[in-house]
């Protein structure tokens, strides 16, 4: 994981430094978070990964407006469930993102990215609407 750390934290310098509207960076730290989750991770980490994933490959919410969904979350609930990921979650890694040059093509590969791995989480979905339906009466 220590390379994979290294390439999300230079992914993650390239997207703050975008300064762009909808900030990219949100998506980026969403579908990392997903993939790399482990037993060990945070419950609130995963849930508000897999919501942001969801409001963006789903429902087209900019990473902006994922932060802003997110901060309502964090307002109403302190316990957040443990949510079952699969094994495999996507077939492209932050390596494959690095690999594409600075600017388009990298951005594109971002979503790509996040398409990717909220795809292969499709048995999270239910209980993902549930969360927002129940805590903000969205879905």
């Amino acid at each position: 994981m220590p390379v994979e750390e290294d390439l999300y934290h230079a992914l993650t310098a390239y997207t703050l430094q975008l300064r762009d509207r909808g900030f990219l960076h949100q998506h980026v730290v969403d579908a990392f978070a997903v993939q790399s989750a482990d037993e060990t991770s945070k419950t609130i980490g995963v849930a508000f990964a897999l919501i942001g994933l969801y409001l963006h490959v789903d429902k087209g919410f900019t990473g902006r407006q994922v932060q802003r969904v997110h901060m309502q979350l964090a307002r109403r609930r302190r316990k957040w469930p443990r949510l079952e990921l699969p094994g495999a979650r996507g077939r492209l890694t932050v390596a494959d993102v690095m690999a594409a040059p600075p600017g388009a093509e990298r951005d594109a590969k971002i979503e790509e990215w996040c398409t990717a791995v909220w795809g292969s989480c499709g048995g999270c979905r239910e209980q993902v609407v549930e969360l927002l339906t129940t805590e903000l009466n969205v879905s």
